[in-house]
């Protein structure tokens, strides 16, 4: 009898969990929607304004920059240990609550309210962990196939490097070289520096090794061109013939792809594909002085509306279609 009760209670509790998650990412959709309709309807928000009033990063002007000291937790994305280099997370990266993540994201980077409900909250799923309560460090996001995953962009596999805290020079020199978008408008775009002139960080610099190989690899390049989706989806591709090559346990399921797909997109939404600040960003893991979000709807990148980018950045994949089906 105590083990039918148990039973119950374990297949009624999971049944309960489900309904509750359906329910909520059906009425987060609808949130979602309703804000893409404020977007159409609403003004966008002014250059140089659109990093909320009294928020870091509001003007352009970022708090102060230091890369990770040892022991101090950082992650695969880039997005996140940028903001932890300019203590807007916790510069140590550790003890993060997953609903102070919500809030800095959106403020940094222009995400929708409900974009921001989202990630945060799926992560603390992965991790087990209450979204309203938990906390988290950096690192514990990188369980591979939870949210990290083979083929990353900038990130070599867990396979052949397991902590995923550092970009590594040559896939950050390769991506940048994929760019064949045309210079952007100077109009419209906060003043940043040009990659070119940026110096090397301090030798001391967990960066250093990362900067001073992708300059020297970019040194002939024009990096006044722009990233295109037609890029990413080529340099995806590329990675993902060069993952299966390298790593004998490679593994990359459809959710993980659109993982991919979606990180690589922030590239050209929320960076709108600019070289001068994607360089800095990648290689460095830090804001330029002067860059704020170039999404400038007033209610932010909805769901909606970045999953469109992120859908024709992942159907242009070739590999996906010249890649043998494995049927037995």
């Amino acid at each position: 009898m105590v083990l039918l009760i148990t039973a119950l209670r374990r297949i009624g509790r999971g049944t309960f969990s489900k309904l509750f998650d359906g329910m909520f990412f059906l009425g987060l959709l609808g949130w979602d929607f309703s804000l893409v309709i404020v977007n159409l309807i609403t003004f966008k928000r002014r250059v140089g304004r659109v990093t909320p009033k009294g928020q870091p990063g509001e003007g352009g002007i970022w708090p102060d920059y230091s890369p990770p000291r040892q022991g101090e937790s950082r992650c695969s994305c880039p997005a996140l240990n940028a903001m932890a280099n300019h203590g807007i997370l916790p510069r140590d990266g550790r003890n993060i609550s997953f609903r102070e993540l919500s809030t800095q994201v959106r403020a940094t980077y222009n995400f929708s309210p409900s974009f921001s409900l989202y990630v945060p909250r799926y992560i603390a799923k992965i991790l087990n962990r209450s979204y309203n309560t938990g906390r988290f460090d950096l690192s514990d996001i990188d369980v591979h196939n939870g949210i990290e995953h083979d083929a990353s962009l900038v990130r070599r596999d867990t396979y052949q490097q397991f902590h995923q805290g550092m970009p590594d020079g040559a896939l950050v020199a390769a991506l940048i070289r994929s760019a064949t978008g045309t210079p952007p408008s100077s109009k419209l775009q906060l003043q940043t520096t040009p990659p070119a002139q940026d110096p090397l960080p301090p030798n001391d610099s967990p960066y250093f090794t990362v900067a001073a190989h992708v300059a020297k690899a970019t040194a002939d390049f024009d990096l006044s061109r722009t990233l295109t989706r037609v890029d990413l989806s080529r340099r995806l591709g590329e990675r993902r013939r060069e993952s299966k090559s390298l790593n004998s346990q490679y593994s990359l399921d459809f959710g993980h792809k659109m993982f991919g797909s979606s990180n690589a997109s922030t590239l050209v939404t929320i960076f709108g594909g600019r070289m001068g600040d994607i360089y800095t960003f990648l290689t460095e893991e830090r804001l330029p002085d002067g860059w704020e979000s170039r999404v400038r709807d007033q209610m932010g990148l909805t769901m909606f509306t970045f999953n469109r980018t992120v859908f024709g950045v992942e159907l242009g994949i070739k590999e996906e279609v010249n890649q043998p089906l494995n049927l037995l």
